[in-house]
This record gives structure tokens, C-alpha cells and sequence, in this order.
């Protein structure tokens, strides 16, 4: 059965200040046309097939410039299922200021985590949201392996159903986790609710690392409904934060296409102090992805 197509996202538009120099988008997808890599056939939408992964390498990089941003970090898209060569190719294609995350299945042996570490990627995601291939058991037992490799568990969760279920076992693992889109709560339980308040004493223990990314998935612009919870985790621990724009913004399930430019702009107005800026936005994904500075 055909699948819908996803919407392309708006052209590249300038935010009213763009990001520091170093500045890295720590959360993009990459797509490809029809007869660039194969595509799964458990995906709800597809990539615009008048689009080839060219045009979408062109669109990123321009969608970069505009932001300011020298530096990103490549998600792979459940489009793809497991096989993650849109994501490898793009990271190979954009040279060594990128980084990718993967996915790896339960059960993944050492050599699968040694080629991911060969391949730039940074992390393996987990999917409580949408569902996947790796488990949080899996991701567990996973951890020794990824720890040896430099790698780190990425998730996308709802704070507000998982946190409970996943907070005792964290300070365990012998890896960092990372949680996307603020966690993705339920704005309606407000900011003190215990699924944010469990990240945020995740945060301040130094163990887990939040992406400030996705407003759009939550709120309408100018997302001033997620500024409260933003500002929380930011003040639990500035150290822990990185940005993210969530382009090209696939899979939106009824959330309005945002425009990258406000989306910085609204990091800008929750994040007033500007060496936190700069933490968040340079140094912070420069420590976590190990880019090379010079």
C-alpha cells in the first residue's frame, strides 16, 4: 500500500541572530529519493520522491548556513528501518564536523558497535515513541559494548509515561544517555510534573544529556508554552544541554512545519545568558560528539 508522502520542509530562513561560530544542530534526519536506499516497509510516511539524496544533502547544507551551524549530528530516520546507510553516506559526504546516530536490534554484537564506531557514529537511538528494533533491556545489556566504543544511548520518550520506568537504572549504566525534544512531555501536567522533575535530577547528577529541540512538536510558534520547561532543565544543569532543530521535521502527525530561524530564536529568548548560549551551542556538543577543535 502507498504510503503518504511527508511534506518538504520550508526553505532555509534566517533567524533574527544567528548561531556562534562552532555552533552545532545536534538533532536532523537525512532522506533520500525512491532508488536511493532501500526504505521500510513498517514507515507511515515517505520521503518526497521527487527529491534524491543529493537534494536533500543541498537543502541541509543551506538550512545550516542560514542557521549559523558548522557543526551537526544526523539522526537516522525509522523510514529507513536498520539499514543505515542514508545516515552513514551523509555523515561520510559531510566530513568530520558531523556525527550520526544509529540504530542497532537487541542482541547486537561487538562487531556491529566497532563498525558504528568506524562509521562516526556517535550513539545508538531507542524509540520508546514509535517503537523499534532496540529495547530498553536490549540497550542495557548493550551498554558495556557501546561504553567501550565511546558510544551513548540516544532516547526519544515521553517523560511523563517512561520516566519512572527507566530513572533507578540509569545512574548505572556505564554510558551517558541522551534524552530528545525536552523529553517530549505533556505540557498540560506543567513543568513540576515528577516525569520532568526525574530529568531534572537526572541532569543534575551529570549522567543524562537533554536536546532542547522539537518545540514545534509540542507547541505552536512561537512555542512560548514550552519556554517554563525549557528553562528548568537549562537552570538543572547548562552543561547538559545541546539544540537541536529536528529538520526536516518529518512525520508531523497534525504539529504545524516549523521555520528553523524560530525556532532558534526561540532558544535565544528562554536562553538570555550568553556563555550559556555558547555552552549549549558549541561547547557542550563538542565535549559530547568529540569534535575536534583547533
Amino acid at each position: 500500500m502507498d504510503k503518504p508522502i511527508a511534506p518538504r520542509p520550508y526553505p532555509p530562513s534566517l533567524p533574527m541572530r544567528i548561531a556562534p561560530p562552532g555552533a552545532c544542530d545536534t538533532h536532523a534526519h537525512m532522506l533520500g529519493g525512491p532508488n536511493d536506499f532501500p526504505l521500510w516497509q513498517g514507515r507511515v510516511e515517505s520521503p518526497d520522491p521527487e527529491m534524491n539524496f543529493d537534494g536533500w544533502l543541498s537543502q541541509y547544507k543551506s538550512h545550516l548556513q542560514a542557521l549559523g551551524c558548522t557543526r551537526g549530528v544526523i539522526v537516522h530516520s525509522i523510514f529507513y528501518g536498520s539499514d543505515n546507510s542514508v545516515t552513514v553516506e551523509a555523515v561520510r559526504r559531510l566530513g568530520d564536523n558531523f556525527r550520526g546516530i544509529g540504530l542497532l536490534p537487541d542482541g547486537a554484537d561487538e562487531t556491529a558497535v566497532k563498525q558504528f564506531a568506524d562509521w562516526r557514529m556517535a550513539g545508538v537511538r531507542l524509540n520508546y515513541v514509535h517503537g523499534g528494533i532496540l529495547s530498553w533491556q536490549g540497550a542495557k545489556e548493550m551498554a558495556p559494548v557501546l561504553a567501550d566504543y565511546g558510544l551513548h544511548i540516544q532516547m526519544l520518550m515521553h517523560a511523563h509515561i517512561h520516566m519512572n520506568e527507566i530513572f533507578n537504572s540509569i545512574p548505572n549504566l556505564p554510558v551517558p544517555v541522551c534524552f530528545d525534544h525536552i523529553g517530549w512531555p505533556d505540557l498540560k501536567l506543567g513543568s513540576m510534573h515528577e516525569g520532568i522533575e526525574g530529568l531534572c535530577r537526572l541532569l543534575e547528577s551529570g549522567k543524562v544529556w537533554v536536546k532542547l529541540s522539537a518545540l514545534y512538536r509540542l507547541a505552536n510558534n512561537p512555542y512560548t508554552e514550552t519556554d517554563e520547561i525549557v528553562a528548568r532543565l537549562v537552570k538543572a544543569n547548562p552543561e547538559r544541554c545541546l539544540w537541536g532543530s529536528d529538520w526536516p521535521h518529518i512525520m508531523l502527525n497534525g504539529a504545524e512545519m516549523p521555520k528553523s530561524g524560530d525556532m532558534l530564536d526561540t532558544f535565544f529568548r528562554v536562553v538570555s545568558n550568553e556563555a550559556e548560549r555558547y555552552r549549549i551551542l558549541v561547547s557542550n556538543p563538542v565535549e559530547f560528539y568529540r569534535f575536534e577543535t583547533t
